[in-house]
């Protein structure tokens, strides 16, 4: 598996934050099951280069707290079985799937763990998982989507022991 962890930024974090991503990459992927070695990139930025990217990729001028991008097209959120029929899902380097990209705002991580009352690293883990759940196809654009998906984010958080 490779995880590539790229700062824009100087991450000011109290914990070791390359091996919660680390961590929370590899259980999200072990807790989905997925049959292949994979490729996840994370890139750590802040407001304002977070808010570009969003402008630029979805027309949206404003700053979130974290982007995925997808690499694969899903039918259905954790269905993998059509992946070996595109061999360009796979790197032909390393042969590993190319899930995607995680794009996290820092600054947001801060403001939002003191806003929700839990922890820096609660609230960074939860958004690895909850974007790593975007490059399985997991969504939340309706009310049933959105229930499948803080289900699944809830379960890994959980039984990795990082709660609120």
């Amino acid at each position: 598996m490779t995880i590539s962890v790229e700062e824009e930024i100087s991450a000011d974090f109290s914990f070791d934050y390359e091996k919660i991503a680390g961590d929370v990459i590899r259980y999200t992927i072990a807790h989905e099951k997925f049959p292949f070695e994979a490729e996840v990139n994370l890139l750590l930025t802040d407001d304002e280069g977070i808010r570009m990217m969003n402008k630029e990729f979805r027309g949206i001028d404003s700053p979130t707290d974290v982007l995925s991008f997808p690499m694969i097209h899903y039918e259905m959120a954790g269905d993998f079985s059509k992946l070996e029929a595109d061999a360009d899902n796979f790197n032909p380097d390393t042969g590993e799937v190319v899930l995607g990209d995680i794009i996290l705002n820092t600054e947001r991580v801060k403001r939002q763990a003191e806003s929700f009352g839990h922890s820096e690293r609660r609230e960074f883990a939860f958004l690895i998982v909850h974007s790593m759940l975007h490059l399985f196809g997991y969504d939340h654009m309706t009310e049933e989507e959105a229930s499948v998906m803080e289900q699944v984010q809830r379960e890994i958080l959980e039984e990795m022991q990082i709660l609120r």
